[in-house]
């Protein structure tokens, strides 16, 4: 398999706004500037996909999507409402973007916190077109499988056994469009879990990936983020916690969800 890395544009990336700088001055945050957004494709309320003002990647289309107007919001924190509108219309989008026969292949994701590679803590994902890329050739059909904690509607959700970097992975996965609300449901859960109870609240930041499955469905992969390992870092190999730890994961997940994802 050649490893053909993505090319990055620094030319374009230099000018991006960032939110992390230490120079308040240009942290300025574009996306609260509603009024000044350009190349639209589709608006609903305050959930916005346009085009992304700067394509750091050569040789693709990206977009972005504005979740909410709420500059410090995120899946943890919307209404339940206000989410499931938000993943039936990101769904869409990706969708859409995704029979186009322009791209080899199309991404969708989202970044959350300090240390999730992000620049923007305004709540947003990606959707990007590869137009020369397969952007899933190092995955297989087994990151998306586990241990199974919940399996009822269409919707699937385990505890990674295989996952794509580790340690930790949830994996929610859509297996019809029948009941998206239930997946968005254990999506928001699955961002309450990640930054409240896993790790005893010591995480701050994730990301969420979702990828086409092989039956026509959608996984939606949490990743928590942290050092990553050098064992990925140099070699590409991921790590997987014990499979007791796993278990213990998959039951407290559980209870988590069917307590309502409470944060006390």
């Amino acid at each position: 398999m050649n490893n053909d890395p993505l090319v990055f544009q620094l030319s374009v990336a230099k000018d991006k706004p960032q939110s992390y700088r230490k120079d308040k001055k240009k942290n300025v945050c574009p996306f609260c500037d509603v009024a000044s957004l350009t190349d639209i494709y589709k608006k609903e309320d305050d959930i916005i996909w346009l085009h992304n003002k700067y394509p750091t990647l050569r040789d693709t289309v990206q977009t972005v999507l504005i979740e909410s107007s709420d500059h410090n919001g995120d899946i943890s924190t919307y209404t339940k409402e206000h989410n499931r509108k938000l993943m039936r219309f990101s769904l869409d989008c990706f969708d859409q973007m995704n029979q186009d026969t322009n791209y080899e292949s199309v991404v969708w994701y989202k970044n959350y916190g300090p240390h999730s590679g992000g620049s923007l803590i305004h709540p947003h994902m990606q959707i990007v077109g590869f137009k020369h890329e397969d952007g899933y050739k190092y995955i297989h059909p087994n990151n998306f499988e586990g241990k199974t904690l919940f399996d009822e509607d269409g919707v699937e959700v385990n505890i990674a056994e295989h996952p794509v970097r580790g340690y930790t992975e949830l994996n929610i996965n859509l297996i019809d469009r029948i009941d998206v609300d239930l997946w968005a449901d254990w999506l928001q859960s699955g961002a309450k879990y990640l930054l409240n109870v896993m790790y005893n609240g010591r995480c701050d930041s994730y990301n969420l990936f979702f990828y086409p499955r092989n039956d026509g469905g959608i996984c939606a992969k949490f990743i928590t983020r942290f050092e990553a390992p050098p064992y990925f870092v140099g070699y590409k190999l991921s790590q997987v916690n014990d499979e007791i730890t796993l278990d213990k994961e998959a039951h407290r997940f559980r209870k988590f969800y069917d307590e309502g994802s409470k944060v006390e």
